[in-house]
Order: structure tokens, then sequence, then C-alpha cells
């Protein structure tokens, strides 16, 4: 919630359970709030307040409980109703301040906690608005004001994990656990930045040290499951909220969000755009995952308006930033969006925090595959080949590298890993694995592939590569046949003029023996079909040496 950059609009909340057991004792307020029960102690102050029995500090307790059940709204309205009265207690203000920011609601929260008086807590939570507001002056001053207690600790460890120095935050919470090793709570801030710097293994078993004393927690079960979702797959993540979903009380709306927010994810993005549109910058990385979601739609344009406002200032929000550019440029041709994608790139893959990691240098694989140095492409990729052998992504562009640097066999067997029906219809990937087939003397798969596209551009530009490249490298049987096909749709000269050149290069290869007699015969068929003076003159000669060496033409 600390990261919540907009205002919340929440549900009202359900109706609390007033019913009491007959022959129990009606608690006291302090036992309830002894053991948390702020949905108990709601239920009592109400029943006091309806019945004229209002206990002193009452409203201040109303509103307590409702903050601390995450019903802001709530506490929202008894602390705005206690600032109109006359005689207000001051403290009120800052309690107040807290619950705009709990709301998002950070402009009043500053003018909240500024009139309040000075303390600790109101220091802590002007030191939060400063990093919400990008104001490091007032941040580097509210710093100077923190003091070596837990609470102000735990202040500068969440601010250094929102601006992802989550070593630092570790430092702090492990620090403060071993002075007090009763605060299992610490064990999952402590495996939430394990999470964020990618060692799910370690995350998972500092987690389980918390739940083995609180296992219906919702936030460290819902940091459990995307442990999995990292680890093994969206059904193993699924399988462990699903606990979580069918008991998760009514009263926890905060953590419904996440869980419906994650449930997205692990599915694939089943629901996205029912779920994801209303927890845009209130749940971070809503709209992260929705510009994915966008993307896996090749709806480019949408996950750019989405993007292009945001100010990227972790690394996974460069990296998607990059991508998004780069979409762009490739897709309408914009050399800007291209260098823009180049430099978060580069910006990411060379950070000092970033390089070593594999998304780090997958971000230099494509630095330098938008700059066309696919040798140094290679370098970052062969680095991390061994965590991505089934990525059909991966083993797209890999492929590509490896084509574009002249090493075709291991290009073809990468691009035949491929299972993705969309990388497989992608003009991109047919052109280069006909290229692969042809320089790997199979002309004939490449030929197949043409015969399994439809009547396209990308089929017309797919003749023009096979009827080409199988010139150069004197495949003229497959040459001559493209060539035939491009002539009967286009009647332009150059492509009778190839089709002349691979014809008599069959007939040259007949010649020499290293074509089969027998092809003469559809080559003959082939010139046959041209309406051009030139025809005959070559049919002649062909057809003499045919009778000549009693070839059946």
């Amino acid at each position: 919630m600390l990261s919540r950059a907009k205002p919340a609009v929440a549900d009202t909340p359900p109706p609390l359970d007033r019913r009491r057991k007959k022959g129990k004792k009606v608690p006291q307020l302090e036992e309830l709030l002894a053991l948390r029960d702020f949905t108990g102690a709601i239920a009592l102050l109400e029943f006091k307040r309806q019945v004229g029995e209002q206990e002193e500090d009452a409203d201040l307790w109303m509103g307590y409980c409702a903050f601390h059940l995450g019903d802001y709204k709530r506490a929202l309205e008894e602390y705005e109703a206690l600032t109109k009265q006359p005689a207000c207690n001051p403290d009120v203000w800052v309690n107040l301040a807290c619950t705009y920011f709990f709301l998002g609601m950070y402009a009043q929260a500053e003018q909240a906690a500024l009139k309040a008086p000075k303390s600790r807590l109101q220091n802590r939570l002007l030191f939060h608005l400063a990093h919400k507001f990008s104001d490091e002056k007032k941040l580097m001053s509210s710093h100077q004001n923190l003091q070596d207690i837990t609470e102000d600790q735990l202040s500068l460890a969440s601010i250094h994990y929102m601006r992802s120095h989550y070593q630092e935050a570790i430092d702090i919470y492990k620090r403060i656990l071993l002075d007090n090793r009763e605060y299992l709570a610490l064990n999952v801030y402590v495996a939430l930045c394990y999470y964020k710097l990618d060692y799910y293994d370690v995350s998972q078993e500092v987690l389980a040290v918390y739940l083995q004393q609180v296992p219906d927690s919702t936030i460290a079960l819902n940091l459990k499951a995307c442990n999995h979702f990292r680890l093994y797959n969206g059904k193993a993540a699924e399988a462990e909220l699903k606990n979580l979903t069918e008991s998760a009380s009514s009263s926890f709306e905060f953590g419904k969000e996440l869980i419906k927010h994650n449930l997205v994810v692990f599915r694939g993005g089943e629901g996205a755009l029912q779920v994801l549109p209303p927890l845009v910058d209130v749940i971070p990385e809503a709209r992260l995952n929705l510009v994915i979601y966008y993307l896996r739609q090749d709806d480019v344009q949408e996950a750019y308006n989405l993007i292009k406002d945001l100010e990227p200032t972790a690394p996974q929000e460069y990296i998607l930033k990059g991508v998004v550019n780069a979409a762009v440029g490739q897709e309408m041709g914009l050399r800007d969006h291209l260098k823009i994608a180049q430099q978060f790139f580069q910006l990411v893959g060379e950070s000092a925090s970033e390089r070593d990691t594999i998304p780090g240098r997958q971000c230099m694989s494509s630095y330098f595959f938008l700059l066309r140095q696919f040798g140094n492409v290679l370098i970052y990729l062969n680095s991390v080949k061994s965590y991505f052998y089934n990525d059909d992504t991966f083993n797209f562009n890999y492929a590509q590298a490896k084509a574009a640097t002249g090493c075709f066999n291991e290009a073809e067997e990468v691009f035949l890993l491929i299972q993705s029906e969309k990388i497989k219809r992608d003009f991109v990937y047919l052109s280069w694995l006909a290229r692969c087939y042809i320089v790997n003397k199979k002309p004939q798969l490449a030929w197949k592939l043409y015969l399994k596209m439809e009547t396209s551009g990308d089929s017309f530009s797919l003749l023009q590569l096979i009827a080409n490249d199988c010139y150069k490298l004197r495949q003229f049987y497959y040459s001559a046949k493209a060539f035939d096909v491009l002539e009967r749709l286009d009647s332009n000269t150059e492509y009778w003029e190839g089709k002349r050149g691979a014809c008599v290069g069959v007939f040259q290869m007949i010649l020499a023996g290293q074509e089969a007699k027998e092809t003469l015969r559809e080559v003959l068929h082939l010139l046959k079909s041209t309406g051009n003076s030139q025809v005959e003159y070559i049919v002649r000669i062909m057809k003499k040496w045919a009778k000549e060496n009693r070839v059946p033409v």
C-alpha cells in the first residue's frame, strides 16, 4: 500500500457481525485491542455508541480500529469528524494524515501532517511523503531527523525498498531481528526483498519461518504464491492462492486487490481487461502487467499510450519501456523510438546492480540486437542460454543472431525448437528459416514453407528470397520455380531474366552430372510458360541435347 499512486475508491465494507453468543461475557475494549480483534472492538464501540454508553476517547479508538483493519475510508470519516470538534486533540491531525496517505491522497496528507505537533510519527510520514513527491531536499531533511529506534529504522528500510535498494533494506531488517526475535513479521519483509533480488528459493526459506507461526497470513501466502510462480509455473502459484481466496476474511479488503491482480498474472493474462485497469496506480505492477498484456495481444499502440508518461524508477520499468519503444519503432519504422529503446536497454544492462543479472544481460543483448551487432548479441545470450532452453521468445532471438553471424546449422536447429504458432507464422521466422534451409542445402524445405502460405505480400517476399538466395548458392532448380511464380504474379522483366538464368543453370548442372536428367522436362515446362522470343532458342538447344543423350522430355 505504500506504493499506491492514486486515491483509493473502495467498496463499502460488509456490515459487521453484531451477534453475540448466549452465555458469553462481553469483552472489554482493552481486551479486544490487546488481541488485535479490531472487528470486535468496532462492534463493541458501535454498540456502546448506540445505547449511550460512550467510552472515553471512543471516537479516537473507532478511527484507530478502522485504520488497523484496513478500512481507511471509515477511519477517515472518524478522524475528519474529530478535527471539527472545538476541543480536538492535536494528535488527531497526524492520525488523519496517515489515513490520507494510505488512501493515496498525498497532498491532503501533507497538509494534515503539518498541522500536527512535531513527533517521530510526523517525521516518518513526512519522510515517506517526500519520497512520493520526489523531493530529495525534504527527503534528506526528514532522513536526518530519524533516530536509531525500531520504528524509524523500519521506515528507513521501507524507503530503501521502494527505491530498489533491497540489500540495504535487508541489512536493517536483519539488524532489528537480531535484537528482537519476536518481530516475526520482519521475516516477510526480508523475504520480499529476496524476491525482488530474484532469490526466490531464499525468499521461500525466510518466509517459512513466519508461516510456521502465522499460517493464514494473506501477505505471506501471497508472496509464497509469487515465489512458486517464479520457481515453477502459474498453476503451482494459483494452487497456493486457492485456500487463501476461500478463507480470506471479508473485512480484509486491501489484500483482495493484490490477490485479484496476481491471479491475472498467474493465469497468463486471463481477465486482464476486467481486473487490471481499476488497479493501475493502486498496485504498481498493475500498469506494467497491463502493458505486457497489450504487447501479447499485439496492441502496441495501447501499450505505448499506457507507459509513455511513466517515469521509470525500477529496472523492470526501464526494461518494459524499452521493449514498448522497440516494438513501436519496428512496427512503424520510427528510428527515434528505437534509439530510446537502445538507451533504456543500455542503461539497465550497464548498471552496477543489473549487469550480472539475467535481465541485465538480456538488456545488453537487446541493445546490440537493435545496433545489429550480432556477435555481441550472442556473447550475452550464450551466458544465459541454459535458463531459457524451452523459451520460444528467447530461441527466436537467439536463432536470428546465430543466422546473422553465419551459423546457419545451429540457427536451423534452434528455429525448429520453437513451438509457438504465433511466432511460426511471423514472416521474420519464415524468412530466416527459409534462408537457413537454403544455405544448409535443403531448398526443398524452403519451398514447402512457401507452399503452406496463403497468397499475400509476405508470401511474395518469401518467393523473392527463395529465388535470389537459391540462385546465389547455385540451387537453380528451386530458384527457377520461384522466379516462375514471381513472373506469373508480376510481369517484371527481371523475373524473366532470373528464371532464364536459373533454367540455364539447371541445364549446366545436368551436363556436369550434378542434377538429375529427369529435371530437364520440368525446366522446359517452366520455360514454355513464358511468351518471350528467347524461349524458343533456349528450348531448341536443350531438346537437341536431350535427343542426343536419349533423355525423355
